[in-house]
Formats: C-alpha cells, structure tokens, sequence
C-alpha cells in the first residue's frame, strides 16, 4: 500500500492503487459500508475525499490483516467511532514519555518554562 498524497479528491482508480485492491473492490465496500460515501462528478466519476481513503485503509486493515468478516468489521468500526466519539479532546504538547508530567503542578511549570523559551527566541535571545 502506498502513502496517501495530500489532495482534496482522489479517483477511483488513485484509491485502488494506493490501497492495493481492484476499483470493483472499493465499489463493494461502499455497498457494504456506509461510511464511505464518494461524491460524483459531472462526468459520473467517483471522487474519494482524503477521510474516505483513511477509512478505506482501515477497513482493508481490519479484512486483510485482522481477518475481520465484513460483518464484523462493520461492527469493529462502529465501536471504533464511538470510542473516538466519546473520549475526551487530547491536547499535545510535544512532550515525549519521559517528559510527560506527573501533575497538573508539573504541567504547569512545563509550559512556564516553554513560554519563557519562546519568548527568548522571540527577543533573538537563545536559551
């Protein structure tokens, strides 16, 4: 499977190759999963947005890899969003494992302590 290129739209035959699978294949899924929803061009021609083509890649995760059915992979996503749904925002700070904080007073001094560094470079100062 290929990496996803940064556009808007991508064809029927772009996703097929980038996922690895036959456009018939894609045209499937979409009977199957409602999720994916491609728009039509005036010519007729499906157009996948990037979040369909993310999708995509999951599902030929959860069927090719997972050995999830159809059925079930249905299932497995649903879950999925609602779990995405349901928890809370998470706001990242850049701050690798080691660095994470062990409390809010540690946060705290963290980002006093960022907020000072970017504001030395601001001023041209290096710290």
């Amino acid at each position: 499977m290929n990496s996803i290129p940064d556009k808007l739209y991508f064809k029927i035959g772009e996703v097929a190759d980038i996922i690895g699978v036959k456009p018939y294949v894609l045209r499937y899924w979409e009977t199957e999963f409602q999720d994916i929803s491609p728009v039509k061009s005036r010519t007729n021609q499906r157009l996948y947005k990037r979040k369909d083509v993310e999708f995509i890649v999951r599902i030929k995760e959860l069927l090719y890899q997972e050995r999830f059915t159809i059925d079930g992979a249905r299932k497995k996503l649903k879950i999925e969003a609602k779990q995405k749904k349901d928890s809370p925002p998470q706001l990242d700070l850049g701050l690798n494992q080691k660095d994470k904080p062990a409390s809010f007073a540690d946060l705290k001094n963290r980002l006093a302590s960022l907020l000072t560094e970017m504001e030395g470079e601001l001023k041209g100062e290096r710290i």
